[in-house]
């Protein structure tokens, strides 16, 4: 069980601005043939969403904070994001598991007023078929 609240603490701060690889904590997981594989993708799945979910919200309730010093993410990150987010719109999205843009991208999807469904739909397409893939290969 351990193992398992583990991954998931691991995944959703990887979503986040933490640099944590909840990657290697997966394939390691799997590698050990000790856990249900289709438990352990759930699990880093719905961590990693729920991760990017809380960007989102970030995004909608805390741009007025932004000069703050304390502020999760840089100015360039959010200037990068955005060109992303402009050039792309929603179907960036489908990158969020992108490491270095794929934080931004969903905070900057939450100061865009992104609808939450198409948010958490797109998201979750991509961060479950990165998961999956991992799998794949172990």
């Amino acid at each position: 069980m351990l193992a398992y609240l583990s991954l998931f603490s691991f995944s959703f701060l990887a979503a986040t601005i933490v640099p944590f690889s909840s990657e290697v904590v997966l394939a390691t997981l799997l590698a050990t043939e000790n856990y249900n594989k289709v438990l352990l993708l759930f699990v880093a799945s719905l961590g990693n969403i729920l991760g990017s979910s809380f960007n989102w919200v970030l995004g909608v309730y805390s741009l007025k904070f932004q000069n703050k010093k304390w502020f999760p993410f840089k100015k360039s990150q959010i200037e990068s994001a955005s060109k992303w987010f402009y050039k792309y719109g929603k179907w960036s999205l489908l990158f969020a598991w992108v490491p270095v843009i794929g934080d931004p991208l969903t905070y900057i999807a939450g100061t865009m007023k992104t609808k939450f469904t198409i948010f958490i739909l797109l998201v979750s397409i991509g961060k479950i078929g990165r998961y999956l893939f991992i799998s794949l290969l172990i």
